[in-house]
């Protein structure tokens, strides 16, 4: 099995709702997102996904989150924009890309298992991932 990394960033603003204690006030991060996807096996050149094709695609979903209000975008309309919340929803958005209706995409199936880490600091972070 191997694992590949990309890392991202993005910078945003959210509050979270409900929350009683500092974050319940508008403030913002520079969030840094680690990709990591899994994959069995690699081509002719010794490759398993292209790096190319993972940090555009990763780059592609962070541009909609980059200088936003988190708690103004559809993706947050009900979810509360929690460090968690926002590792689960690039998850979602990066999975169904990379593996649109369950059919092999490329060299990227199914079957490629997916974790995203966020970090909202460089102590303080949240990961969602596919069940290895």
């Amino acid at each position: 099995m191997y694992e590949l990394i990309i890392k991202g960033e993005f910078s945003a603003a959210h509050h979270l709702r409900g929350y009683k204690g500092k974050c319940e006030k508008l403030h913002g991060h520079n969030y840094g997102v680690e990709l990591y996807v899994h994959h069995n096996n690699l081509d002719k050149l010794g490759i398993a996904i292209d790096f190319t094709i993972l940090k555009k695609l990763l780059d592609r979903v962070l541009t909609e989150y980059d200088h936003r209000y988190l708690n103004k975008l559809k993706d947050f309309a009900k979810l509360n924009p929690t460090a968690e919340n926002i590792a689960y929803t690039i998850h979602r958005k990066i999975k169904k890309k990379l593996c649109p209706d369950k059919r092999p995409s490329g060299r990227v199936t199914e079957t490629s298992k997916i974790k995203v880490c966020i970090w909202e600091s460089a102590k303080t972070g949240a990961c969602y991932y596919d069940v290895m």
